[in-house]
């Protein structure tokens, strides 16, 4: 930041010493791409809806550059005050998640989204940073106080989450958010046994799910045998990629953004395959395993406990739903409606992985040796 000097105190000086830009950058260029790629596939959403053909991009960008604001915000945040917004903000997200059980819109036989004037918010997708970082802070303080029963506490946060995704019903967040918790348990430190008894609760959701909710029930089948079911929105994905080639068909010219209703959301990889061609998306998937890479190692060297486990949770939960999205897009896993990170159109995504990046390039930052100190009490 030009201007800023090493021994600026400011509250932007230190950020901007202390941060990491590297992974600030990369982010920042996710951002970009987003933006291009909203402006390549929202279109044809327009057109099915008699709106302006840029009506949906234009409100992607009115998203943009608030979502920008809150991830610079929260990434100026201490560890200490990450844990206590975290905090406020699973308590209000709940409370949200409750209440769009009685009030919510339903959108294809899911009942995700809470009218809040001209907004649509889904607030699930505030609920799983926050959850990840509480939870992290709930296994940190069990390991340095004994008689903290960190673990009962978490198992009984993840179950109330859990059971609430599953009413909606939204079946992958509910597998995300499993996943970023086990893997935020295994890392502050389980015996072999705990990590079989995860395993196999695992299966048994997924086994669960799929005798009880049909939708489940539909998707997998169609994954494991294409005969069985309409498997026309990942064919139709495969044929963009196969049409895309290296360079792709050019900006505005694929045709699949016509052909898939979710073309601008769950299968943005797809238009990009198509309309920019291999390269593009091989920058995608290098930018998310850097930025995923690049946090992981920075949180090796770090000496507070609740910093690693909290900072390679929200990275896990963020690399795991792009990896799922563009296993989807690619035919490579059932089905998910799931968003790619910073790239797909939607507001409350958008702003779920503002702030789950804020909280990473907050917690990653290098702190004087005089700061580190436990965040845990």
């Amino acid at each position: 930041m030009l201007g800023v000097t090493r021994t600026d105190r400011s509250i932007l000086g230190q950020w901007w010493w202390t941060v990491d830009r590297w992974s600030l950058s990369a982010v920042l260029l996710l951002v970009l791409a987003g933006a291009i790629m909203s402006l390549a596939a929202s279109p044809s959403m327009a057109l099915r809806h008699d709106l302006p053909l840029l009506h949906y991009a234009y409100r992607s960008l009115v998203f943009l550059l608030p979502a920008v604001a809150i991830m610079l915000t929260v990434s100026l945040l201490s560890p200490r005050q990450i844990r206590f917004f975290a905090a406020g903000l699973l308590v209000g997200g709940i409370a949200l998640m409750v209440l769009t059980l009685f009030i919510g819109s339903e959108v294809k036989g899911a009942q995700r989204w809470i009218a809040l004037g001209a907004f649509t918010l889904q607030a699930s997708e505030l609920v799983k940073p926050a959850f990840v970082v509480v939870v992290a802070w709930l296994f940190a303080k069990r390991a340095t106080q004994p008689d903290f029963n960190g673990n009962l506490y978490s198992t009984g946060l993840l179950i109330l989450v859990l059971g609430l995704l599953m009413l909606q019903p939204d079946f992958g967040q509910a597998m995300l958010t499993f996943f970023a918790w086990s893997a935020t348990f295994f890392l502050s430190g389980v015996s072999f046994l705990w990590i079989v008894v995860l395993g196999l609760v695992g299966i048994a959701g997924i086994v669960g799910a799929y005798l009880y909710f049909p939708h489940v029930h539909s998707r997998i089948d169609r994954y494991l045998n294409p005969e069985v079911g309409d498997q026309y929105q990942v064919e139709t994905a495969l044929k963009a990629f196969q049409a895309g080639g290296i360079g792709g068909v050019g900006p505005g010219e694929g045709t699949i953004k016509y052909l898939i209703p979710d073309a601008h959301t769950d299968f943005i990889f797809a238009v990009t395959g198509e309309e920019f061609g291999l390269i593009a998306c091989l920058f995608l998937v290098a930018l998310f395993c850097f930025v995923v890479m690049r946090g992981l190692l920075r949180t090796v060297s770090e000496n507070d406990l609740f910093v690693q486990l909290a900072a390679s949770g929200l990275i896990i939960l963020f690399g795991a739903q792009a990896l799922i999205n563009m296993g989807v897009n690619l035919q490579m896993l059932p089905a998910k409606g799931m968003t790619l990170p910073f790239i797909s159109y939607g507001g409350s995504s958008l702003i779920g992985t503002a702030i789950t990046m804020g909280m990473i390039l907050a917690l990653t930052r290098k702190r004087p040796s005089m700061e580190m100190r436990s965040w845990v009490g």
